[in-house]
């Protein structure tokens, strides 16, 4: 039991999906019931919780902006009692829509919070699509003054943030669609502590959570003291209600000048709470699995799917792909095709049955041989005269490619690619064969990274064969071929592919690292080569800084190199 002046808040993390407004509406009152019925002051919603992030061209369409404001005011009605709701939503209309929060409470829209600094780097996108507010408003609860802001505004020392403590707010409510990378809560929490410390106030930073095509938003949502102190942080890749008593006496407060009033709040007898511990922070690589399997999950579920298809070679990336897809979705659910050919080892077929075992799913054997006999007796006048090549070796990708899409078009399955970061770097996938797809699951991995996830998984309960970490990689599309006849060593590529695809760093620096000037030209040669390649893959989960797609959006014509 808590003093009852002091105020209690609480974050809703939920996982929004793009353009549902009546579903997330529904979800959103659910959670300020739960919240309710433990005496809460004030709940928080996500950066436009109501209509899903980011919603695109969406909002070029007249009526989206229309039903936004719609839902949110029947919403509205719906939320009574002695609570204050701050929900993220899509405001204004057509050619004028604003990034968002409507304060609520007994019914009514109090007033609403536009965003101010709209991000328009990397992934984002908002100055095409939403106008900048101008205000920086604060907010009466009983004699507590409070700020509201969103997202970017809070990394601006000079922000809204710091006009609304100077305003007499105590708490900033900072709400938030904060796409994850690896290690980007670390980068968030220093900003968040820092701001808090400066302006002297409390921050609930509530942070949305859920896949979202490539995006994964990891929740991790946070309330952070006036020192820059975590007290409380919600779950990791998982929806949450994070509860928690500030300590802070609402009585010893004035009230400003211009401020929006609210009734007070605070006749409402405080339920015992049970202050949440704050989850342990995840090891990178487990953090990288864990957004993995979100991202699966939701892009497979929201977009309708309920199964998966995935080509097993009996290789470190389509075993690590079987693991996450089983992991999302549930071994019921995921089917493993091996479609083996004359280059097919024993080996191959012996680790892509052993694996579809240990993950107790159905699987399948396919040989590509008949129909790549005839491939070639087709071709055979076009290409006599001619040596076998790549033309050859990426007819039975491409046969594979074929298998597995009708797989899908027969019974609805979706079919999840398994390239990696690097060989969708350097162009080492067969377009239209090991490229199609609907989800490019480990896209945005680089091949290092692969393997110890895959060690990762394996200590969680093994179902990687050992083997499949120890053999060279290989294609099989030749005898006796490996990918280091065609690529650098793996440990050395990734280094250059990170210089080069995620700092942007240019030939002769990368060079001055220490790498030889031979294998870094041929490496930036084949990524700027291979947009066009790029350019039509599926699309794959985001865990870097810097993704091929909304990250990175090179011209396919395009002869600058340096």
């Amino acid at each position: 039991m808590k003093d009852k002046n002091s105020l209690r808040v609480a974050i809703a993390q939920v996982n929004s999906t793009v353009g549902d407004l009546h579903g997330n509406a529904v979800k959103i009152s659910r959670y300020i019931e739960e919240a309710k019925n433990y005496g809460t002051d004030i709940i928080c919603f996500p950066e436009l919780a109501l209509c899903g992030y980011p919603p695109e061209d969406l909002l070029l369409k007249p009526k989206f902006i229309s039903d936004n404001v719609n839902i949110l005011k029947n919403l509205t009605k719906t939320i009574n009692g002695d609570i204050v709701a701050v929900v993220g939503f899509a405001d204004g209309e057509f050619k004028k829509a604003y990034n968002a929060a409507a304060i609520i409470h007994n019914g009514q829209i109090k007033g609403v919070y536009r965003k101010n600094f709209l991000p328009n780097y990397g992934v984002f996108d908002e100055q095409r699509y939403f106008s900048s507010g101008d205000k920086s408003l604060v907010f009466g609860l009983s004699d507590f003054i409070f700020g509201v802001n969103i997202c970017e505004d809070i990394w601006h020392p000079e922000g809204p943030t710091k006009s609304q403590a100077a305003a007499g707010s105590k708490l900033i409510l900072n709400i938030n669609a904060s796409p994850y990378y690896a290690t980007k809560f670390k980068e968030r929490q220093a900003v968040i502590a820092k701001q808090a410390k400066t302006n002297d106030v409390f921050v609930v930073y509530a942070n949305l959570v859920g896949g979202q095509d490539e995006l994964i938003f990891d929740g991790q949502s946070m309330i952070v003291d006036n020192k820059g102190r975590i007290l409380a942080r919600a779950k990791a890749f998982a929806e949450d209600l994070l509860i928690r008593d500030l300590g802070i006496p609402v009585s010893r407060l004035k009230h400003p000048k211009k401020v929006i009033k609210i009734a007070n709040l605070l006749s409402t007898p405080k339920t015992g709470l049970v202050i949440p511990q704050k989850p342990k922070v995840l090891e990178p690589v487990a953090e990288v699995y864990q957004a993995l399997v979100l991202g699966v999950k939701d892009y497979v579920v929201k977009n309708g799917f309920q199964k998966a298809v995935i080509g097993l070679s009996g290789g470190i990336d389509s075993s690590l792909v079987g693991a996450l897809a089983v992991d999302a979705l549930g071994n019921e659910n995921v089917t493993g095709v091996f479609m083996p050919s004359r280059y097919t080892c024993s080996q191959s077929q012996e680790d892509a049955t052993a694996l579809a075992k240990n993950l107790g799913i159905k699987f399948v054997t396919i040989s590509i041989e008949p129909i790549f006999r005839f491939y070639l007796l087709v071709l055979e006048p076009h290409f006599a005269g001619l040596g076998r090549d790549t033309a050859e070796e990426n007819l039975q990708a491409r046969i594979r490619g074929n298998i597995m899409m009708a797989f899908s078009n027969k019974f609805g399955w979706l079919v999840l690619a398994t390239g990696n970061k690097s060989e969708m770097s350097t162009g080492y996938a067969t377009l239209y064969g090991d490229m199609a797809g609907g989800l490019a699951v480990i896209k945005d991995v680089p091949k290092t990274l692969v393997y110890k996830l895959a060690v990762y998984r394996n200590s969680l309960h093994q179902v990687i064969p050992e083997r499949v970490f120890t053999k060279a990689p290989t294609a099989e599309l030749k005898p006796n071929q490996l990918d280091q006849d065609t690529l650098p060593p793996y440990e050395i590529l990734d280094a250059i592919l990170k210089a080069y695809v995620e700092e942007d760093k240019s030939l002769a620096k990368i060079i001055s690292l220490g790498f030889d000037k031979e294998i870094v030209n041929k490496t930036i040669g084949m990524v700027d080569k291979n947009e066009y390649k790029r350019r039509q893959s599926p699309p794959g989960i985001k865990i870097t800084p810097k993704a091929f797609g909304r990250d990175r959006r090179m011209p396919i014509t395009n002869k600058y190199c340096g």
